[in-house]
């Protein structure tokens, strides 16, 4: 369990230990979820590149020609143009 001290400001350091498992870096955002019972989350909102590395990228995609594209286009009546 990790425990921080409120200052007079009403600001608070987030503990070490919760900055490296949420992978918090200074000038990150984080939103507060209030539940119903009282509990509350705290959600990272800033993603980083290097986090962002490989999702697009899937290795069973075929890979598909620009000519194979526009025909692809012209069969289906435009629908994607």
């Amino acid at each position: 369990m990790s425990i921080a001290t409120i200052t007079s400001k009403g600001q608070t350091t987030i503990p070490k230990e919760i900055r490296d498992k949420l992978n918090l870096r200074p000038g990150d955002r984080i939103s507060f979820i209030v539940e119903a019972d009282g509990k509350v989350y705290i959600q990272p909102l800033n993603l980083h590149v290097e986090e962002l590395s490989g999702i697009l990228y899937k290795s069973v995609r075929e890979v598909v020609s620009i000519e194979q594209m526009n025909e692809a286009i012209e069969q289906s009546g435009g629908k994607f143009s």
